[in-house]
């Protein structure tokens, strides 16, 4: 496992854009959205959608999977 961030593609409401994040918030991200039973472009957009303009995706996601383990 890479401690380094790692570029993936997601399709955020038909749009396309890149995210990078360590592979540990990777795998706890796919984790949580089979746990929502939604695919993780879709978990993906939720979280866009969400975060303020002050943010950027990959810290939202960050935050994200932080507060879902650490309620």
């Amino acid at each position: 496992m890479s401690g380094r961030p790692r570029k993936h593609s997601l399709t955020l409401r038909g749009h396309r854009t890149s995210v990078s994040l360590e592979d540990a918030f990777w795998d706890a991200f796919r984790e949580i959205a089979a746990e929502k039973g939604k695919p993780v472009n879709a978990l993906a957009a939720e979280i866009d959608e969400a975060r303020g303009m002050d943010m950027g995706l990959a810290s939202a996601i960050r935050l994200y999977v932080l507060r879902h383990y650490r309620p």
